[in-house]
């Protein structure tokens, strides 16, 4: 099985980083500065992403090099495993033969994570984790983690959801149904489903459970439309729907199959992660109200700089780095994110 490997060059010659170099180099006199180099031209660094055809990982691939070649690495290594078991564990074998020095990994599978660690910490290559933590079976973090609380994400949706049911009168309707979607592969996916479960029936404890249905689907828009149909129309008495998602393509499948029922109109949808959901802000309407929104170029660029200051300088790692996350909607998404 063939692996997809894209390596991103540098334009700029190393000499030019002389005057970026990491935090804990004092940038003074020849003889440090010539060391750093000398490491630098030597640095490869690989980015293992469990979807990187998505735009997401696309993002924070490209922010991840755009760090780790500021800081001195020579090569960038961008692989794409399609959610691939077998893909994905050939690429760990390859970072053994293409000798990187470093590897920022999203998991496609939790499962993965320890014979993760057992293979590259055998060749004493150093590992960050993002999005999705690399945990043994206690759920301890087995490698740094890079990423967001996710549990808090699914809190302040469901609380966005809550409160929005709250201000439209929706708390006690018989014609009313909250779904939502998880993923029960990935710890993080479940963790925000139950953030998102448990705000909400915190703030309306008498909304009827009967009419929460928790379903799994596997992240990808496609599954989500079908998931999200199946229940739709069952459910006929339902009216009105309040949907939260994990991610951004599960609100966008959920979405486009309450247009296909023309149920869209009076359903509301919230999902996590906010990069889809601005191109649904930016149509006349859409019933993807809102999202949690945390910024992949960020994740990517930490990543990169904890990893290099890690290799150049023997930086201690922090086991944990979690971004802040915020509420965007159709009339402040341009704010928050800068897009316009």
């Amino acid at each position: 099985m063939h692996i997809q490997v894209q390596r991103i060059m540098p334009i700029v010659f190393i000499l030019f980083f002389v005057g970026c170099l990491p935090k804990g180099s004092n940038g003074q006199g020849e003889e440090n500065t010539t060391e750093v180099l000398t490491q630098a031209n030597q640095i490869t660094i690989a980015g293992i992403y469990k979807d990187g055809s998505k735009g997401w990982f696309i993002n924070e691939g490209l922010s991840a090099e755009k760090e780790a070649t500021r800081l001195g690495a020579e090569e960038f290594i961008y692989i794409d495993v399609k959610m691939d078991e077998d893909i994905y564990q050939q690429a760990l074998t390859s970072m053994i033969d293409e000798d990187v020095d470093g590897v920022i990994i999203c998991i496609p599978d939790q499962s993965l994570s320890q014979t993760t660690v057992d293979i590259l910490r055998k060749e004493n290559i150093p590992i960050v984790a993002t999005n999705d933590p690399i945990v043994g079976a206690n759920g301890r973090l087995l490698t740094p983690f890079v990423g967001v609380d996710d549990y808090a994400l699914g809190d302040m949706t469901g609380d966005w959801m809550a409160n929005y049911a709250i201000k439209n009168g929706l708390m006690l309707n018989e014609d009313v149904g909250v779904l939502i979607l998880e993923n029960d592969q990935q710890m993080n996916m479940k963790e925000r489903a139950e953030g998102q479960y448990e705000r909400f029936i915190e703030m309306l404890p008498g909304f009827d459970k009967k009419r929460i249905f928790r379903l799994n689907y596997n992240g990808e828009t496609e599954n989500a439309f079908n998931v999200a149909m199946d229940v739709f129309i069952k459910e006929t008495i339902i009216e009105t729907w309040l949907v939260m998602t994990g991610n951004d393509e599960g609100a966008i499948g959920v979405v486009r199959s309450l247009e296909q029922l023309g149920l869209d109109q009076n359903a509301s949808i919230i999902s996590i992660g906010g990069t889809l959901a601005i191109d649904e802000f930016n149509r006349e309407y859409s019933a993807l109200k809102a999202s949690s929104y945390y910024s992949p170029e960020k994740i990517g660029k930490e990543s990169a700089n904890i990893l290099m200051k890690y290799i150049i300088n023997q930086e201690p790692m922090p086991e944990k780095q979690l971004f802040n996350a915020e509420i965007i909607t159709k009339d402040n998404y341009q704010e928050v994110t800068g897009v316009e």
